[in-house]
């Protein structure tokens, strides 16, 4: 967030692509109409991007800090279209959990799912562990070396090597493979990167 606030575009890009479905599904929840939910990610992550420089991370996560954007932008957005009738219109509510699957971010193939499984079966278990937290649960390397009890040099270290082996491993299987289906994992295309 240091370097969001620096406007730095690229630390941006990760964080959004980090956290996106996470702030869309929350809002699709909450307003049950994917046009309204997309909007309202878009202008909680521009609203994040202005607004980087007021972060705290002595307050809390970034998960949270983003996810109290979201909810509150979006029980503004409901109210405002609940004041303006928008829900009282026959025919134009939706099945909200096709809509969850509707939205531009698949869940990854089953494929993918398998190859992700074989790469990580090739990592020791301390590189494992530190991409799983990065990946699944949006934490930083401070906030994982704090958890595991091991040092800020060490989580980088497992970090950076499980990401070498992951791209090595899938690299060789994508060439077995001859795969021409881009992956949808979000591990995978950030190791791609």
């Amino acid at each position: 967030m240091r370097e969001v606030a620096t406007h730095n575009q690229e630390a941006f890009a990760i964080i959004f692509e980090r956290y996106y479905r996470l702030v869309l599904v929350t809002a699709l929840r909450i307003l049950g109409d994917t046009g309204e939910a997309e909007d309202i990610t878009q202008s909680v992550f521009l609203e994040i991007y202005r607004k980087a420089a007021q972060f705290d991370p002595s307050r809390g996560s970034l998960k949270n800090w983003i996810l109290q954007y979201a909810y509150h932008r979006t029980i503004n957005r409901k109210n405002y279209l609940s004041v303006r009738h928008f829900y009282d219109r026959p025919g134009e509510q939706t099945n909200l959990q096709s809509q969850l699957w509707e939205t531009r971010v698949a869940p990854a193939t089953q494929e993918s799912r398998l190859l992700l499984t074989e790469a990580l079966a090739l990592l020791n278990q301390h590189q494992r562990q530190v991409l799983q937290m990065v990946f699944y649960e949006g934490l930083d390397l401070h906030e994982i070396a704090t958890q595991i009890g091991q040092t800020f040099t060490n989580v980088r270290h497992h970090y950076y090597r499980g990401l070498l082996r992951l791209r090595e491993a899938l690299t060789t299987r994508k060439n077995e493979r001859n795969e021409r289906e881009p992956v949808t994992s979000p591990i995978l295309r950030r190791v791609k990167a």
